[in-house]
């Protein structure tokens, strides 16, 4: 088993590794990307492990098979935990980095991390994101002396992604169970069903757990079309760039106490007193810390 823990005694050998993604879809939680890697001496035995494709078996099956893999002295593991305040940010962002972008860039971060440990990786094998040609050159550009086979389903044809599969999904569903939630807002509860778009238990927590100021609860992934409709229904804010030097914030000054927020005496007469040009009550981000949403 090795997992962070610096390069394994058989690295020196030619080895492959298999890369998958769990959470891309949800609109909660963070998106996960697993690898796994072992010596291409060890295929044989791999397939014999009765990996598959997370997304087909039940979670304690999952589990029982981390648990293999992570005792196995043959086989070596990590991830990229995506949070989902970064997916929203880079996604809306000026120079907006859409989904398919960031996937690319935490598969290939994953193999840089695996490489510079001083594992001999000589193929590596991953699901299609986008165009399934394109990403392999883009990868076979970045990492000249790795082979990569790019194909739909890899989950199901692969052990070795079968594995990174079953990698990402459990270290997924453990971090949407122990999720602290940052904020502590009356009645919050975790009761939002599979994160899916479609399910009605999420979209009944999202309409739930929305505020008129400061929007969604930081699991949320706020740059989601599921969440359009209810960003209609939210406070319009106005950041202190978008404001020009000569104009003064006026009736867009509006009271927390409107949405239910309150703030000390001190805060509210500061945030009552800007200058021209400034509108530090739009300031979501620093009040939020402020008024623990």
């Amino acid at each position: 088993m090795v997992s962070e823990a610096g390069a394994p005694k058989w690295a020196t050998q030619p080895c492959i590794m298999g890369i998958d993604e769990a959470g891309r879809g949800p609109v909660l939680g963070p998106m996960v990307y697993g690898c796994l890697y072992c010596p291409r001496s060890y295929q044989k035995t791999l397939a014999s492990l009765n990996f598959a494709d997370s997304k087909t078996l039940k979670e304690e099956k999952r589990e029982e098979l981390f648990e293999n893999l992570k005792a196995d002295e043959s086989i070596g593991w990590d991830v990229d935990v995506i949070d989902p305040r970064e997916l929203s940010a880079k996604m809306l962002k000026k120079n907006k980095i859409n989904l398919n972008e960031i996937s690319h860039e935490s598969a290939i971060g994953l193999i840089k991390k695996v490489l510079n440990m001083g594992v001999l990786l000589t193929e590596v094998y991953l699901d299609t994101v986008g165009d399934a040609e394109k990403y392999r050159i883009k990868l076979s550009e970045r990492f000249p002396a790795v082979k990569f086979v790019v194909s739909k389903k890899a989950d199901s044809l692969y052990p070795v992604v079968s594995g990174a599969s079953i990698v990402a999904k459990v270290t997924r569903d453990r971090a949407l169970r122990e999720w602290v939630l940052d904020e502590t807002a009356e009645n919050m509860h975790r009761n939002f069903g599979s994160g899916y778009p479609g399910d009605p238990e999420t979209k009944a927590w999202l309409q739930r757990h929305k505020h008129s100021v400061f929007g969604f609860p930081t699991l949320v992934r706020f740059s989601w079309g599921t969440c359009t409709p209810y960003i209609k229904e939210l406070v319009e804010v106005l950041w202190e760039s978008d404001i020009d030097e000569d104009s003064s914030c006026g009736k867009q000054q509006l009271k927390l106490s409107n949405f239910g927020v309150t703030t000390s005496k001190r805060k509210s007469e500061e945030i009552e007193s800007t200058g021209k040009g400034r509108c530090k009550f739009f300031q979501a981000r620093k009040l939020q810390q402020l008024t623990h949403f």
